[in-house]
């Protein structure tokens, strides 16, 4: 873990995302953040001892989706792809659903964390995170904490 000492930053903008306004001062105590992601071979360890399960392994309920096909309703995750033109308007063009994607089987199911364990874990949600850092006697730093140490 790395000490961050506190101080007052400028929070937000008023130039980019209207949710991110306004700007304001705003005073952080000192904390600790580890250095590096949490990597794969950690989640592993995590996952092995607790029997977690991520939100991308796990099927949306079909109550929150009223009308979806079923063939929709599959454990997964957005898997980023290549555009070869692209419109900065549509960031979802970036994007794609891929079921079977998660934090074992990254870029879907064909895929795997053999030979990447040093890697940092992806395809894991807050809820997630937030139980590994739990786990490990952590807790994941707020967004100020986390816009500070950046």
């Amino acid at each position: 873990m790395m000490p961050i000492p506190g101080g007052t930053f400028a929070m937000g903008s008023e130039r980019f995302y209207p949710e991110e306004a306004p700007v304001r001062q705003v005073r952080v105590a000192p904390f600790l953040i580890d250095a590096t992601p949490v990597t794969n071979a950690e989640f592993a360890r995590f996952v092995a001892e607790t029997g977690h399960v991520t939100l991308a392994e796990t099927a949306p309920d079909p109550a929150d989706y009223p009308g979806i096909l079923p063939d929709r309703l599959a454990p997964g995750s957005a898997v980023f792809q290549r555009c070869q033109t692209f419109d900065l308007s549509d960031p979802l063009q970036w994007w794609r659903f891929t079921p079977g994607a998660c934090w074992r089987h990254p870029l879907g199911p064909d895929s795997s964390i053999e030979g990447i364990e040093n890697h940092p874990v992806v395809q894991v949600g807050w809820s997630d995170a937030a139980a590994y850092a739990s786990w490990a006697g952590k807790a994941l730093p707020t967004e100020a904490q986390w816009e500070f140490a950046a």
